[in-house]
């Protein structure tokens, strides 16, 4: 049929392979329909074994749906994926279709990596949820097709939270820092958080800036606002915690990860931008009965993050007609629904509801109000890298928050009056 099911089992050998390889194109050569398909799909399904069975089953389906369009989905994982996209696209290559986030589209958009999907939706346009369209929008055009959408919300250890007396989850920044000595009382760090300049601040250090009222650039997107009155309240925020003890000193050196960190580990009690994905971790090494979901937390707003996941194509792609078919296959409520299941993450269609499992399940579908994709600008990912060096700088007592937020401003407008 196509390669075999083994390129599932080595997602990064397959993926450093693919950025050097032609494909899907980068030549004058004319689209062809028998050109096969190459997807570079993220590991959304947490679970590698039920990932590699779900695509491997999706390829099959696909094929039979579809007589003489061949496609192959190369798993490939989070880690530096702007990189090498980037570099895959720069040389005229890459796959025919990529799963993007909403703050990734645009800078594609800009260099014209990616072709308009807007005949794929506009059949069913109306059944999806408008906040998730208009995010993967760019100048009036959808460049990728949503087919799930994420959300992120508290967790909270029971067991750690009732260590220390407390019958009521922290759902403020100022519940935060009042529970913050009755934990350490109780030898348990309060909040967890990801400070490795790695880790995207989309999980860390933005939902907090929204929290406090502020964002990432000015209205027109073509300066940074982050060191402005909210954004140092923010990092201030963060600063009197972690020197606090409040915040594991662990967090310079985490990722936005659960497993085998401070959360995972019971060494704090409560994480505020957690995944379903994490909440399942959580239950198998903390028991069940120990993991509480929440809302988001409020600070002048309550909202967190979440976005959709969106497919979209190579404007390079040989065979386009078939990566369309592609993403009206995977639209189609059938496999949204399918995905949703595997993957713990909600639909962006309103036609196409996602069985709750369970009551946590619950809790993270009522945090979908909340959810906020952040702010699409060619040069988000370029401005995250700077200034998550710099968060990391007040986090070590090295710069204060307003001289590191300044320091990481500088740089932003820099890189941006380049852009115009």
């Amino acid at each position: 049929m196509k390669t075999s099911v083994s390129r599932f089992l080595a997602p990064l050998a397959a993926f450093a392979v693919a950025a050097s390889l032609t494909a899907c194109g980068g030549s004058d050569e004319p689209s062809s329909s028998s050109d096969p398909i190459t997807v570079w799909m993220h590991p959304v399904i947490a679970d590698q074994q039920a990932s590699t069975a779900y695509w491997a089953q999706i390829e099959k389906d696909f094929e039979a749906a579809n007589a003489g369009t061949d496609v192959k989905i190369e798993l490939v994982p989070w880690e530096n994926r702007d990189q090498k996209l980037a570099t895959a696209f720069s040389g005229g290559k890459g796959p025919d279709i990529v799963l993007l986030n909403p703050d990734q589209v645009p800078q594609y958009v800009k260099n014209g990596s990616l072709a308009p999907v807007d005949k794929v939706l506009e059949p069913a346009k109306s059944n999806f949820l408008p906040a998730a369209v208009k995010a993967l929008t760019v100048d009036g055009k959808v460049y990728a097709a949503p087919i799930y959408h994420t959300v992120t919300t508290t967790m909270y250890n029971k067991k750690l939270l009732d260590k220390a007396g407390i019958t009521t989850p922290p759902q403020t920044w100022d519940e935060i820092k009042a529970a913050a000595p009755k934990l350490k009382a109780a030898g348990v760090a309060t909040l967890d958080y990801s400070a490795l300049p790695a880790a995207t601040l989309n999980l860390n250090f933005y939902p907090l800036l929204w929290q406090a009222g502020g964002s990432v650039f000015s209205e027109d997107g073509k300066k940074a606002a982050f060191n402005q009155a909210p954004g140092v309240e923010a990092l201030t925020f963060l600063t009197t915690l972690f020197n606090q003890g409040a915040i594991p000193k662990s967090a310079l050196s985490k990722g936005n990860v659960v497993a085998d960190a401070a959360l995972g580990k019971q060494e704090v009690a409560m994480g505020f931008n957690n995944s379903p994905a994490d909440a399942a971790v959580a239950a198998t090494s903390w028991g069940a009965g120990n993991v509480i979901i929440g809302l988001p937390l409020k600070g002048k707003k309550q909202i967190t993050f979440g976005t959709p996941g969106g497919l979209a194509i190579n404007a390079a792609s040989k065979n386009a007609a078939g990566a369309e078919k592609f993403l009206a296959f995977m639209t189609d409520p059938k496999q949204l629904i399918s995905l949703g299941t595997a993957s713990g993450f909600l639909s962006p269609r309103t036609d196409a509801k996602i069985p709750a499992k369970d009551a946590q399940a619950e809790k993270f579908a009522a945090a979908l109000e909340y959810a906020y994709p952040g702010e699409p600008n060619p040069a988000a990912r370029q401005v995250m890298s700077l200034l998550a060096v710099e968060l990391q700088a007040a986090l070590s007592g090295k710069k204060t928050p307003q001289q590191a937020l300044d320091d990481a401003a500088k740089q932003a407008d820099d890189l941006l009056s380049r852009q115009r």
